[in-house]
């Protein structure tokens, strides 16, 4: 067999539009919905933000993050609690989301979630990243 190597974002985004549309016939992906929320400076600036997806039981966070400035302030904690909220309103039972270990491991812990597994020598070396459930 041969193949064709093909690392664009075109390709990507076409097997990804192949695989949504074999999951369609399994289940009606158009109930999944973008969820995200920021805080921005006076002056227009992203401060934090969080951004996911929720569909059906679950909301998946892909990125969060809070600018140095305003970490251990509380923005995080607050940012996590209306995300999980929303998730909450729209029906979700569980939110899923990862860290890496340098991230905020700790930070997640200590607001209820638990591990379901560690991707050890992530990376590369003795890196870690946590995949962290919580129910809401």
């Amino acid at each position: 067999m041969n193949f064709i190597l093909d690392e664009s974002a075109a390709f990507a985004d076409e097997v990804k539009s192949q695989i949504a549309a074999f999951n369609a016939e399994h289940w009606d992906a158009s109930l999944r919905r973008p969820i995200g929320f920021k805080k921005l400076s006076n002056t227009g600036e992203l401060l934090a933000g969080i951004a996911g997806r929720t569909f059906g039981n679950w909301c998946l966070i892909d990125n969060f993050w809070v600018c140095a400035s305003l970490r251990g302030q509380g923005v995080g904690s607050a940012l996590l609690q209306t995300a999980e909220d929303e998730a909450r309103a729209r029906g979700c039972r569980w939110l899923l989301l990862d860290t890496l270990d340098f991230q905020a491991p700790d930070f997640y812990r200590a607001r209820g979630y638990g591990e379901v597994w560690c991707q050890q020598h992530y990376p590369v070396g003795d890196g870690k990243r946590w995949y962290l459930v919580k129910t809401l």
